[in-house]
């Protein structure tokens, strides 16, 4: 049961990166340390719905 979700920037509120997550083994959400090419600087992606 693999979903599709958007991993979106704090600051400049942009959906930067898609990613697989398993909803029923990970229920909570997810968040990554990723690079935001419009901020130039790394951010804590947050995950929403795609």
């Amino acid at each position: 049961m693999l979903e599709t979700v958007l991993l979106v920037c704090p600051d400049c509120k942009r959906k930067n990166y898609a990613t697989m997550k398993n909803k029923k083994k990970n229920p909570d959400k997810l968040a990554m340390n990723k690079y935001c090419k419009w901020c130039k600087k790394h951010t804590i992606h947050k995950e929403t719905k795609a």
